[in-house]
């Protein structure tokens, strides 16, 4: 055991006396002393270490700042576009606005017997049968159950049959219970428009007692025949399609209607005419 351990300091003491001998020729060569180097090489892997620990939070940093700049500014985006919608789309409404008022005035200019008020659709109704409208005008501008509800282009809206002092309701020539005296204008056959939908056409018009000897063309133009409800003349729509009614004595035209009504704004109500 002795003989071990004199052996072990043996090696002990040959690894001390290398590292002083390194450590010497180290330090003549670096011109630094033992503490100095010591003290290096301890800190250098610290010094390493907190280097690259604030380069990661410079990158850090620098990736938020960029983070928010680009946050900041795809608001800033989001807000410019949607101001430019909103601008386009009061620019559609005015350009909807002014044709209705130009054709309104050519109305005018062609209808000068007619007394209108103007008005806008604030809600539609669809079930089955029947089919309404409200509109935001009523009795306080001389709104009465009965009137005729038309476009700024003469076509047939329908007939108002419901009036408050601010509304009215109006139910359309879609609606199968209203029936409406009509003529084809290129030939002069007459009938009676109401809603197609008990015949399977939903959204279309239905001309019936057309005479069995009727020449019905597609695109033929159908207008009221003139009543004391229904000037005459207006535009109610054309025809896509005939047939023998099932008696076979007598025709039906099928209509397309002349309003459409998927994007009705605005209609105007006749408050009073000249029947001539």
């Amino acid at each position: 055991m002795k003989h071990y351990l004199s052996r072990k300091v043996k090696i002990v003491l040959a690894v001390a006396v290398i590292l002083a001998v390194g450590l010497a020729a180290l330090s003549n060569v670096t011109k630094l002393s033992l503490p100095e180097m010591f003290v290096k090489g301890v800190l250098t892997p610290i010094r390493v270490g907190a280097a690259a620990l604030t380069d990661q939070a410079e990158q850090m940093y620098s990736y938020l700042f960029h983070y928010e700049t680009l946050a900041a500014e795809n608001e800033a985006m989001k807000a410019q576009i949607s101001k430019l919608e909103e601008n386009a789309r009061r620019a559609d409404a005015l350009i909807r606005e002014n044709e209705r008022l130009r054709a309104l005035l050519e109305l005018k200019d062609t209808r000068e017997d007619f007394q209108l008020v103007d008005a806008y659709v604030i809600g539609k109704s669809s079930l089955d049968w029947t089919n309404t409208i409200i509109i935001d005008r009523g009795s306080n501008v001389g709104i009465e159950v009965g009137m005729c509800a038309i476009t700024a282009n003469s076509q047939v809206v329908g007939l108002v049959t419901e009036v408050g002092t601010n509304y009215a309701v109006i139910k359309t020539i879609l609606d199968s219970s209203l029936e409406i005296s009509c003529i084809i204008s290129s030939s002069g056959y007459t009938g009676m428009v109401s809603g197609a939908f008990s015949s399977g056409n939903e959204g279309m018009l239905q001309m019936n007692y057309l005479a069995s000897s009727a020449i019905l063309r597609n695109n033929d133009q159908v207008v009221t025949a003139g009543s004391t409800v229904y000037p005459r003349d207006l535009i109610l729509g054309h025809v896509v399609d005939a047939d023998f009614d099932e008696t076979g004595v007598a025709k039906y035209a099928i209509l397309e209607p002349a309003t459409d009504f998927a994007n009705l704004e605005q209609v105007f109500i006749i408050t009073a005419y000249n029947i001539g």
